[in-house]
């Protein structure tokens, strides 16, 4: 089997910057100099991808970033021993011990095992005490390999990667847990003996937080005399707890950032339910209260259909105030709606440009009375000829009502982000009732949010055993559909739309200062987080115009292109400064980044200046602000539009006064550029190997 580390995919000691971003980027660097990697871009997506949606760092001064990705060739583990220590989101403090798990997609099952095993590894203290000793690369190597030779009974629960037994079944497997859940009984003081409780952990790629998570549980429960078993759904396959074990349990821990495979094995068990990373963090409170549910009849419990569950992250909710709730929710929204807007944008921009501007005035007769067998006679002058007509009348419906779910869609997944899956349905109905009344955009986000809220409360209910089954597909959405659409008919529409009118014809009316000014809040908003919250407003906000725009009312046009230009000059000027400018003033990493930043500002990816901004964020974002700003009031100021809501300057076609629109682009690009040049030369300059070093050669 190929040797999972190297001596070369050490680093001991070394500054590899004050972010796990620069972390994770040299340690994949690392990994494709040894030619385990095709391309160093695409395996730090994929493992920044994966410490985005769950931090990586655990107890003990540890990270564990990891990924599966297509870049990866063979399985492998970098090690590095951080000077200084670095934040990776753990409770406890930054890390100093980083190991990088790069499995290839299509990783066989032996190699996960071992990279499981190594992951288990590190919640053992003899084991990270030994790595912080050591004093060479080689050392380093010895302790890993030897890790990984370690027979099952090394270890507190190592059960193959399956299903972990605990208490009077140790290493028994499942069934040998039910034979011996007697002896355990028979341990108690009095009635059936000491509490059972079982367990499933998963996260999204399977091969670390799964089992070490597991391991701490087990603990954990061993700790108070507790039997426990656990289920791994890791990449490594998972053995099912045998149902004999589940239907004896008291009580179920989901330690899960994906979803259970089974979960109705479960139904009407109290559950406790949180992200896989707490059952590391904090296994002996998971543990306790999976005990006090086991004791307390209104319990929240494992739905009777998988399907509608409504178990929530009660750990996480405890620790968020209404701001931090309120903005995922909106936040979840717009994720989801941006696929409706997008697509049908293009498509609406395809439909003007094959039909011509006047196509809306015709379209509705044309795909209804006209086919490719019988071509329209009546079509607009600038029309592609007959053909081009009904092909663009064709393509401008399909985008129009795709873009007719904006709002629906923006209320219903408002709604799943508050109260997942019963809130979808009433909070469509609510966007849907918004719409009709032409509430637009902000009447679809008080929909969502009331539909959300409703449904929850309603799901919090509690009702006969009987009647459970019913609450998510029934009940659930005919009195969240029933109070949230009321209130939007009888009180809240009204004065929403109201509001919405006023706003679309402030907007339309905006000329001269007051667009530049509306230009310059926009790039500042665009530019200021490269894809977080702050520019997700903005981008929502000129979406959500997109479908009152027409050729007597240009503004939402106008305000859209503002936003894409706006957004497109972070990464360009990243690139221009990077590669063209003053390439010494950047690691070498970040010109690397500043080749591909060229296409991706080409195509509207303000996250293409990410890696720019992690490494220096007090000169990257001011300088991309400023660049944004300057662009965002060109191209207001001279009327540029675009008809589709992405995709840059490959959306030419869709742009009025294209000539500008690159103009106002190159003015704010050269102006960020040249700003952050000078930060990095003149305000506190800090060296390039403090952010991203070379490394070193032993």
């Amino acid at each position: 089997m190929t040797q999972l580390i190297t001596t070369e995919l050490v680093e001991l000691d070394q500054n590899l910057g004050n972010a796990p971003e620069a972390v994770i980027r040299h340690l994949a660097s690392k990994v494709a100099a040894t030619g385990r990697a095709s391309e160093v871009e695409g395996l730090f997506a994929d493992a920044f991808a994966r410490e985005q949606k769950t931090a990586t760092g655990i107890p003990g001064g540890i990270a564990i970033p990891h990924c599966r990705s297509a870049a990866v060739t063979v399985p492998t583990l970098a090690m590095a021993r951080l000077n200084p220590k670095v934040d990776f989101g753990a409770k406890d403090g930054p890390a100093d011990l980083v190991f990088f798990i790069a499995a290839p997609d299509g990783a066989d099952q032996e190699h996960l095992k071992l990279l499981s095993k190594l992951a288990r590894s590190l919640i053992k203290k003899d084991f990270t005490a030994a790595l912080r000793n050591a004093s060479s690369e080689a050392e380093i190597v010895e302790l890993v390999e030897g890790a990984l030779a370690d027979k099952p009974a090394a270890h507190a629960a190592t059960a193959p990667a399956d299903a972990v037994p605990v208490g009077a079944s140790v290493g028994a497997g499942a069934a040998g847990s039910a034979a011996g859940a007697p002896a355990a009984g028979a341990a108690g003081s009095g009635g059936r003996g000491p509490k059972r409780l079982v367990a499933v952990t998963a996260c999204p790629t399977g091969i670390a937080h799964t089992y070490m998570a597991a391991d701490s549980l087990v603990a954990a429960a061993r700790e108070v005399g507790v039997d426990l078993q656990v289920e791994t759904q890791g990449s490594s396959g998972a053995k099912a707890l045998d149902p004999a074990v589940i239907a004896a349990a008291d009580a179920v821990i989901f330690a899960v950032d994906v979803d259970v495979r089974g979960k109705e094995r479960f139904a009407g068990k109290p559950v406790i339910n949180a992200p896989v990373k707490r059952g590391i963090d904090e296994p002996d409170k998971m543990v306790q209260e999976a005990l006090a549910a086991a004791d307390n009849p209104h319990a929240r419990r494992v739905p009777h259909f998988g399907a509608e569950e409504q178990a929530e992250h009660e750990a996480e909710e405890k620790g968020e105030h209404i701001g931090q709730k309120l903005k995922k929710a909106l936040l979840t929204g717009v994720s989801y709606m941006i696929p409706f807007v997008a697509g049908g944008g293009l498509l609406i921009a395809l439909g003007f440009l094959m039909g011509g501007y006047l196509i809306t005035k015709y379209a509705d007769n044309i795909v209804v009375q006209n086919s490719l067998f019988n071509l329209p006679t009546e079509f607009p002058d600038n029309a592609w000829g007959p053909l081009g007509a009904y092909l663009g009348a064709v393509l401008f419906k399909i985008g129009a009502l795709s873009l007719g779910f904006l709002v629906p869609a923006l209320a219903g997944y408002i709604a799943y982000a508050i109260a997942d899956r019963p809130g979808i349905a009433p909070g469509f109905v609510a966007g849907a009732v918004a719409g009709f009344m032409g509430a637009g955009f902000l009447g679809g986000i008080v929909g969502g949010l009331l539909a959300g809220y409703i449904a929850h409360v309603v799901g919090r209910l509690q009702v006969a055993r009987w009647l459970r089954g019913l609450m998510p597909v029934v009940i659930i959405p005919l009195l969240a559909s029933l109070v949230a659409s009321g209130l939007m008919f009888l009180i809240l529409g009204g004065p929403i739309v109201a509001i919405t009118k006023g706003l679309n014809a402030w907007l339309s009316g905006l000329t001269g200062a007051g667009a530049i000014a509306l230009g310059v809040i926009l790039g500042l908003m665009m530019c200021f987080d490269l894809g977080g919250p702050v520019n997700k407003v903005a981008y929502s906000f000129a979406v959500a115009g997109l479908g009152a725009a027409t050729i007597d009312n240009q503004a939402p046009w106008q305000i859209m292109a503002a936003v894409m230009a706006s957004g497109m000059v972070p990464p360009l000027a990243m690139a221009l400064a990077s590669t063209v400018l003053n390439k010494k003033l950047f690691s070498l990493a970040e010109q690397e980044n500043g080749k591909a930043a060229w296409l991706l500002g080409a195509s509207f990816i303000s996250e293409g200046a990410i890696p720019f901004a992690a490494a220096d964020p007090l000169r990257v974002i001011p300088a991309s602000m400023l660049g944004g700003a300057v662009t965002g009031a060109i191209s207001m100021a001279a009327g540029v539009g675009s008809k589709a809501p992405h995709g840059g300057i490959f959306v030419f076609f869709a742009i009025d006064n294209f000539l500008m629109f690159v103009v106002s682009i190159v003015v704010g690009t050269v102006v960020t550029a040249l700003s952050v040049i000078a930060l990095k030369r003149w305000a506190v300059k800090k060296t390039v190997d403090t952010v991203e070093p070379v490394p070193v050669t032993v």
